[in-house]
């Protein structure tokens, strides 16, 4: 059965939708079209669903029903809507279009297009060599079946190895190796949280976690991350508010909790490791798991001290740490991991079989030959990020000096705190100029965060300066709007 959006729940998604004063000012019909799209750029307005009427939506949103006729007529002229007389009309996907790692529509063919929703590396020089190197010994494993569920023995034993340099010794038996980050937070998602169970995530956070916990039809409730670092107790969680995180814990008792100690996305603090030790025993007392998203640990900047794993602080086998190959290295290598207890893993490659057997053997071998370089290629990277990340706040500072921008020591994300709510409105707007954002309410639940823009500093330093420079360019044409319009508080649902 085919879900649909009333008018009144339409209207309030769309909030201040009309067309703006300024250089570019465009028809409201056109407006309406170019918000709904926005909707279904940012997530919040799914493909599939069925719009309202046009005379219930143009009474909800008290214009002419003409208004919503051209608006309807444009969406299914590029390909956003479609419609069948007498049955309404469906959100859709526009042809020679794809979802991009971001969550945007994203044209195949658009080159010129600055992609900021994005935030990873390209690949780094020594992957070809490694590719090499792994086709020379793919013999070896030629001789079975090619299934190895929980990965191949010398993957498991590499990543085995850098967590116990890590200071968190560890045994293959306790490794999983998966295709990707989001695949091994998928299955343990799989096996841990029933339909229905309570589950802790931080605010903002990693968008396709959210997708993945919602696919669980879990109960989310949130933790607020404060912007800058600086908690309003004054303790010295680097973002998270120890009491209210711990308080969570005890209160709620989920069934799950998901985290990002080591540079958070999208926000880039990192937990110390009083609050790491204090959360596990939380966990602990509050019969709660603990999955610990380590995408980003590889990638401190300027000589950051690392804390230990939180896994260091687990007695109990409460820990489930889930990290893989994309960040450090490159994402269309889709090698990620598990790491936990020797049984669970068991559990979780049981459980595997009926999603997708194992991972490729050749990427795997891929993945041992740039482990094993990881002394020459990491800390390429990480300078190569610094350098970036400089220039990006620069021209951040230059440009929009009126954003609220704090520095991070590490991962690869700025989260910019906006002079305004107008972080979807902006991102719409700076699709016209080439640029593509992803807005803070895909960071979030249920529209929330519109103050707020994560700007990834993955790509080089003079396109990175470009994109700031249309970006102002465009928030300029926002601010001839009457500033009140912006001020003034919208229900977001």
């Amino acid at each position: 059965m085919t879900s649909m959006v009333r008018g009144a729940q339409l209207a309030r998604l769309l909030g201040h939708w009309h067309a703006l004063p300024g250089r570019r000012r465009s028809p409201d019909y056109a407006a309406l079209a170019g918000t709904i799209r926005g909707l279904l750029a940012d997530g919040r307005l799914p493909l599939a669903v069925r719009l309202p009427a046009e005379r219930e939506l143009a009474e909800a949103l008290k214009v002419s029903r003409t208004t919503v006729t051209a608006a309807y007529r444009e969406l299914r002229e590029t390909g956003h809507l479609t419609s069948r007389r007498g049955a309404g009309s469906w959100t859709t996907l526009p042809g020679g279009h794809r979802v991009a790692s971001s969550g945007l529509w994203t044209p195949t063919d658009d080159l010129d297009m600055i992609d900021l929703g994005c935030a990873a590396l390209a690949a780094p020089a020594e992957l070809v060599p490694a590719a090499r190197a792994a086709a020379e010994e793919l013999p070896r494993y030629l001789s079975d079946a090619g299934y190895h569920p929980t990965g191949i023995m010398e993957l498991r034993e590499a990543i085995a190895r850098s967590y116990t340099e890590r200071g968190l010794p560890t045994s293959a038996d306790q490794i999983m190796v998966t295709s990707g980050t989001q695949h091994a937070l998928d299955l343990v998602l799989r096996l841990t949280v029933p339909a229905g169970a309570g589950v802790l995530v931080e605010s903002p956070t990693y968008p396709n976690a959210l997708a993945a916990l919602s696919a669980r039809r879990a109960r989310i409730t949130t933790h607020g991350l404060d912007a800058t670092g600086v908690t309003a107790t004054g303790d010295d969680g680097e973002g998270w508010d120890a009491d209210l995180l711990l308080g969570s814990l005890r209160q709620n008792r989920p069934r799950l909790a998901y985290l990002i100690p080591e540079f958070q996305n999208p926000t880039g603090h990192l937990m110390p490791a009083e609050l790491r030790e204090r959360v596990v025993a939380a966990a602990h007392a509050s019969g709660t798991d603990l999955v610990v998203d380590e995408s980003f640990v590889d990638l401190p900047l300027d000589g950051t001290p690392m804390p230990p794993p939180t896994a260091v602080f687990d007695r109990h086998s409460r820990v489930i740490s889930i990290g893989g190959m994309s960040k450090p290295y490159w994402g269309g290598l889709r090698i990620g991991w598990v790491r936990a207890s020797a049984p669970l893993v068991q559990r979780l490659a049981a459980l595997r079989v009926g999603v997708d057997m194992a991972s490729p053997v050749l990427e795997q071998l891929v993945a041992v030959h740039l482990l094993a370089a990881a002394d020459s290629i990491v800390p390429a990277r990480r300078a190569q990020l610094a350098a970036q990340r400089d220039a990006l706040l620069a021209a951040v500072r230059d440009e929009l000096p009126e954003w609220r921008v704090s520095v991070p020591h590490g991962g690869v994300t700025l989260w910019a705190e906006l002079d305004g709510p107008v972080s979807s409105a902006l991102a719409r707007a700076a699709e016209e100029v080439g640029v593509r954002l992803a807005p803070g309410p895909r960071f979030g639940l249920d529209g929330t965060l519109e103050r707020f823009l994560r700007l990834p500093f993955t790509l080089p330093a003079a396109v990175l300066t470009d994109a700031v420079h249309r970006i102002a360019a465009v928030r300029y044409d926002l601010d001839r709007a009457s500033r009140r319009q912006w001020r003034e508080p919208a229900v977001i649902a």
